[in-house]
């Protein structure tokens, strides 16, 4: 995949923080189209397993409000997971119209064949920085990514 020139041209403080998130993005989207072959996940899909994999305590309604996408599509997505045998819902004890939402061992297995892949997108667009950038930017990151919650 080819940069825009912004990238060849600018100062990284001169680049929106935007326009990174979207060349990562787009790397990642392109390097798991060519690797990602599962029967019962597809690219598109996947997030919704990985953010349950990594999730305490997810839920219907979470999902919904992350991924911004209808309740229809994301009960009719979790349904397909459910018959997959990847996940299991079970009403929330304190509230029983709350779903919460847990991997099975098979959507662990899948999850984690997954997570392989983006380990390894992961070390290889991170290959050019030592260790301690890896930390500094991750630092980083996660302070950008925590303002999210105040918007």
């Amino acid at each position: 995949m080819e940069l825009p020139n912004q990238f060849r041209e600018n100062d990284p403080e001169d680049i929106r923080i935007y326009h990174f998130v979207e060349e990562l993005v787009g790397s990642y989207k392109g390097f798991m189209s060519l690797k990602w072959e599962d029967e019962d996940v597809n690219l598109t899909e996947l997030p919704f397993l990985l953010r349950i994999r990594f999730t305490d305590k997810s839920t219907q309604k979470d999902l919904v409000q992350l991924f911004q996408v209808s309740e229809g599509y994301t009960a009719k997505l979790l349904r397909r997971f459910e018959d997959a045998g990847l996940i299991t819902r079970m009403e929330d004890p304190s509230n029983h119209r709350i779903k919460i939402v847990n991997l099975t061992k098979k959507g662990e297995k899948t999850a984690d064949k997954a997570i392989k892949f983006v380990d390894y997108w992961e070390n290889f667009v991170s290959k050019s920085l030592d260790d301690e950038e890896v930390k500094v930017l991750k630092k980083a990151l996660f302070k950008v990514v925590k303002e999210t919650e105040n918007l």
